[in-house]
Formats: C-alpha cells, structure tokens, sequence
C-alpha cells in the first residue's frame, strides 16, 4: 500500500511538472494532472488537499536538493564558506530552481495571490520562502549584524516569482537575473 502511496505521489508530482512546462499555470487543472499521472482525481485531492497543495508540495519538491546542498553540500553553497560567498553562491542556486521552474512559480503566486490575507502574517508565508528568507537572513546577518536582515532577504527574495522577473527567465535571462541579484545583496553587504 506505501509503495502505491510513493509511486502515487510521484507520478503526480512528475505530471503536475510535465503540464507546467506546457502549460500557463492557469490552464492547469486538478483533472489534468490526473489524468497524467494515471491516478483518480480523488486520489491527488485526498494526497494534496487542493491545487495549492499540489503547487507547494511540487515547489518543496524542487527545492529540498537546494536544501540539502545548502545543510551539507559542498562550499561555497555549503557549510564551510564565508558568509558572504555562500549567499552569493544561495542566490546564484536560487536563481537555477525559479528559471527551471517558472511555471510553477507563477503558479504558486497567483495561488498564493489569491487567498485570503491571514490576520497573523503575510499570504506569501510558504514553506519554501520561509526556508529561503531564513537562509538569507541569517547570511546577511552573519556578515553585518547592523542590517535589517529579515525586511533585506525579502526585498532580495520576494520578487522572484513577480511576473516581469518570470517573463525574464521565460527569456532564458538566469544569469542576468543572476548578476543583479548578486549585486544588489554585495551593495548592502559592502555598506
């Protein structure tokens, strides 16, 4: 039963990514996916809840490698670098995932977008942005304790699934989103 679970899940995840790359996110639908993957459209409800589920656990996905790299991989990425060359180099991976997964995304923001607005916090607080920001922030706080670390890693971070930064990477423009990423972060750090 576990392993029909796995593969489940799988062949979902791997169907969502596959229309994603086909089609804008708004042309997606729970039915879709389900039908790719062979599996009941109960069955990807019952997994993820909704298609904001489905979104977040596909985004998780793509970025626990990143995690991974950044817990235990190797430097700059990993431990063992100076702060300021691992956020460069976080920055630099980031960009990778986002342009990889564009249509996921923007997927996610109008998802995220679209939902009401918490009392306690804001509607952009998923799992992986709050992973990403925490990174950062502690990278920015490492090298220079006096910045506004967290309001900082998100003005680096919260553009990266706003739809003129997604329309550059559909332009295939990683490495200059890239190199203004990593300006903008050396400019605060060299203050």
């Amino acid at each position: 039963m576990r392993q029909d679970a796995a593969r489940n899940r799988r062949a979902i995840l791997l169907a969502t990514e596959e229309l994603l790359g086909r089609f804008r996110p708004d042309e997606v639908t729970i039915e879709q996916v389900a039908a790719a993957a062979g599996v009941g459209k109960g069955t990807v409800f019952h997994r993820f809840g909704n298609r904001m589920g489905l979104m977040l656990a596909l985004m998780q996905d793509r970025a626990f490698e990143l995690g991974e790299s950044v817990r235990s991989g190797e430097p700059p990425l990993g431990p063992g670098a100076p702060p300021h060359e691992r956020l460069m180099a976080f920055l630099a991976a980031v960009v990778e995932v986002v342009g990889r997964n564009k249509g996921l995304m923007a997927a996610l923001g109008a998802e995220v977008a679209s939902m009401p607005k918490p009392h306690d916090g804001p509607a952009r607080e998923h799992p992986v942005y709050r992973s990403w920001h925490g990174h950062v922030t502690e990278l920015l706080a490492a090298v220079n304790p006096d910045l506004d670390a967290e309001l900082l890693a998100d003005l680096l971070l919260a553009g990266l699934h706003s739809d003129p930064i997604l329309r550059l990477l559909e332009r295939g423009e990683t490495t200059r989103l890239t190199a203004a990423l990593q300006a903008m972060a050396a400019g605060l750090l060299d203050r």
